[in-house]
This record gives C-alpha cells, structure tokens and sequence, in this order.
C-alpha cells in the first residue's frame, strides 16, 4: 500500500508540473558557473536549484554551486547554510532541484541516475537542469530539464538491473528520463534593457546567416557517437560471453544428470538407494549476470547523440551547399 501511495505521488507531481519557468538571474549563474568550471579544470559543474511549485508550475529563482573538493565543510552542511543564508535576506531558499553541465549533450550516466533518483524520492517534484557549454559557446543556447520516469524510480527501488526485471517493468533508455518544458522569464525592465542593447550593438548584414559554427559541432558529436558505439560493442561482447558460459553450464549439468539417472537406475535395479542429488546442485551455482544499467545508459547516449546530429546535419549541408555556390560564383566574377 505504501509503495502504491508513493508511486500515484510521484504520478501526481509529474502530471502537476506542466513546465518549469527559470529566471534570468538563475539562468545566468548556472551558465557562469558552468563556463568556469569547463575553462578552469575540465570539471561537470554542479549545483542546487531553489524555488518553489506555483499552479502547476516549478518555478527557479535562484541557485549556488556546490562546494568544491578543496573545502574543508561537509556537502550537507554546505547547502545547509547556503539555504539558511538566502533565507535572512527574504530570497527563495526551498530546494527544488539540481544543475549540471554537459559537454556536447553528454550527461546520462550513471551518477547522474543515481543523484536524481535520491533528489526525486525525497523532494517529489525537483528536477535536473542540464546546460550544454560547448553548444552554447558555439550560440546554440541548450538547457533543459528532466524527470526520472515512475519505471525508473522503481527499478532503482528494486535495485535489480538483469535483463528479466527490466523487462518485467518494461523500461529502457528511451523511458529513463521525461524532459519537461523549460521557459526563461524575465522582468519588463530587464527586457527592455535587452531591448536597448540590441539596438546599441552593431550586427553585421548577413554574415551570420553562414556561419559555420555547426561544422564543429557536427564533428564533436561524431566522434562521441563512435567512442560510445565501441563502448556499447564491448558491453555487448560480455553479454554475450556470459550467455556462452550459462549455455556450457546448461549443457554440463543436462550431461551430469543424465550420467546421475542411469547410475541410479542401475542401483535400483540392484536394490540399492538412488544417489541424491544435491551434490550436482552443489557443483553448478548460477552465473552471476551482468548488470544491463550500463549498456542501456550507453543506447541513451547514442540516442542523444543521433538526435543532435539529426538535428545539425541538414542545416551544416545547406550552409555548405551555399557557401560553395557563394564561392563559385565569386571565382566566376574574379576569372
């Protein structure tokens, strides 16, 4: 019963929540963090989110970094005061999430499943927020935000990853995650600033129409796909050789057990007692089978990866395409 009351829970906070609305302070912070950390050491940048849920919406006001290794205060103690501090100066101070960087749209793994499975159970309608900096530093603004899906959350409530029990709650990489709609809000005068600024800044005719920023982009993403194609072989490589071992084990045992009737029959037969036959159970233990968790985040990834090259690719081509009618015609005039 309880189970059941805490799966509609988490049903219910998935259906209430229609989009998350983040403002334009959080939203800058999150990518000055991100930015630093990507420059500095390469690190995934990492911090809480803070708001509040109102009329079906989860809405981000603000947000801090956590604590970096070097410091000497515990996490938990960290965030603690964080949240104790933003609240003596009236600022929303309820967690309601976490931010993660990513480099180019690589952020399902396993520690991330694990963060946002322990932030979902205790806190019902928090999200993860993922800020790609190598897509936005090349002006493709990606940040979005996500959801465990209820057959995720009772799959790591089990905490059974064979191929059976996925198959038994029906889940795979594609129903992992649930992205939820994320929408930047800003003040009128914050707006009307920007407005200004737009108008100040001088903006070459036509340049930016060509410009071939998703080339490398592109490049990027192809890369990653094959590295996680080799990675995906290899898992599957060991699946493969357990399926071997269990299918000798299987052949050895039908063996032994066959050998094992005809002794028995023959001791029948001289009016001996049959042999038991925990010794043969004894001598065949089952096969420990490998964990599916990793290879079904690895299909995520590839899948994640397919989309943004979906996505790139026409558009790469038709700048190219262009760009070398632009040439061609530009040779033409000089000859």
């Amino acid at each position: 019963m309880a189970a059941a009351r805490q799966a509609r829970s988490h049903e219910n906070v998935a259906n209430t929540i229609n989009y998350v609305q983040c403002d334009g302070l959080a939203v800058m912070k999150m990518v000055k963090h991100c930015h630093e950390e990507s420059m500095s050491n390469m690190e995934v940048a990492q911090g809480a989110l803070l708001g509040l849920v109102v009329d079906q919406v989860l809405e981000i006001t603000n947000c801090f970094p956590f604590s970096n290794n070097e410091d000497n205060m515990d996490e938990d103690d960290y965030q603690v005061t964080m949240m104790r501090r933003l609240r003596r100066v009236n600022v929303d101070y309820f967690h309601v999430g976490w931010y993660q960087s990513a480099d180019v749209g690589n952020f399902l793994s396993l520690p991330m499943l694990e963060s946002q499975y322990h932030y979902q159970t205790s806190i019902e309608e928090s999200v993860v927020v993922i800020y790609d900096t190598q897509k936005s530093a090349r002006g493709f603004l990606t940040l979005k935000a996500y959801r465990l899906t209820p057959q995720a959350i009772q799959m790591y409530k089990e905490d059974n990853f064979t191929p059976e029990a996925l198959r038994a709650l029906k889940i795979s990489y594609e129903n992992l995650f649930t992205e939820v709609p994320i929408v930047i809000r800003n003040s009128p005068l914050t707006n009307i600033m920007m407005m200004e600024l737009t108008e100040l800044v001088p903006e070459e005719d036509g340049t930016h129409f060509l410009d071939l920023g998703t080339a490398s982009v592109l490049e990027n993403h192809l890369r990653c796909l094959m590295d996680r194609v080799d990675e995906l072989n290899q898992e599957a490589t060991k699946f493969n050789k357990h399926l071997q071992q269990v299918n000798r084990q299987d052949q050895e045992r039908h063996r032994v057990l066959t050998k094992h009737a005809q002794e028995n029959a023959a001791r029948i037969a001289k009016g001996e007692p049959p042999l038991p036959e925990e010794d043969i159970n004894k001598m065949f233990r089952p096969i420990t089978v490998p964990s599916r968790l990793n290879p079904m985040i690895v299909s995520g990834q590839i899948n994640t990866y397919a989309q943004h090259i979906s996505q790139f690719c026409s558009q790469s081509l038709a700048k190219l395409y262009m760009t070398q009618a632009l040439q061609g015609a530009k040779e033409s005039k000089q000859n």
